[in-house]
């Protein structure tokens, strides 16, 4: 048994010479994300520092040109560093901050779920509430709130609407806005910090290799 445990064993370890693929996954997910966040910013500009700054529909923070520029900025170059895979442990630094920043001050307040749940007895809320962790109570009251308006607006479109072509691409849901995809983003740019952009798909590996690993003789 323990000879066929060592050969599955390195069998497995055999997998590392192909972990580049893993950060290089990882960047390709965030960078048309960061990307489109940091272009949609830049061409409503004018929007977005009204967003930033209006204290009674925006965020409401001080010197809202400056930090609209710094976000765009962020997003949009550090989303095009990271498709490259260059200064991707730097870059991933501002990144994260940004997404941070974004939970504080966009999402915290609406809980955790990025798409509100409809279904108490589904959510992830629900063992949650047994153990008594704060605010999952509250999140399970708001699913059935949820679950009402989402069952009232269908009730709507199947008597008003077309229904089966306004659902052909998906069920309707409630957008709660929550920290979910935000803390996502976060937890991936932070393995990317630790790990780096990997060996051969980025320019940092070639750097390295050329520039600052010492060469053999």
């Amino acid at each position: 048994m323990l000879p066929l445990l060592r050969k599955i064993h390195n069998a497995l370890n055999g997998t590392r010479r192909l972990d580049f693929i893993a950060p290089l996954a990882l960047r390709l997910f965030l960078a048309p994300v960061m990307i489109s966040a940091g272009y949609n910013k830049a061409v409503a500009f004018e929007g977005t520092v009204a967003w930033f700054g209006n204290p009674d529909w925006g965020l409401g923070l001080p010197a809202p040109a400056l930090l609209a520029f710094m976000a765009t900025a962020t997003e949009l170059l550090g989303g095009i560093l990271l498709l490259l895979g260059l200064l991707t442990r730097y870059v991933s630094i501002p990144l994260m901050f940004t997404m941070l920043v974004a939970m504080a001050t966009v999402h915290w307040e609406n809980g955790w779920f990025a798409i509100a749940p409809g279904n108490p007895d589904t959510s992830m809320a629900l063992p949650l509430a047994k153990a008594g962790f704060p605010g999952a109570s509250a999140s399970l009251h708001n699913s059935v709130e949820v679950g009402e308006r989402i069952s009232r607006a269908r009730a709507i479109l199947r008597e008003h609407g077309h229904y089966d072509w306004l659902t052909a691409k998906g069920n309707f849901v409630v957008l709660n806005n929550g920290i979910e995809f935000a803390m996502t983003y976060f937890i991936m740019l932070l393995v990317i910090f630790f790990v780096g952009a990997g060996r051969y798909v980025s320019l940092d590996y070639w750097i390295e290799r050329r520039l600052v690993t010492p060469q053999t003789v």
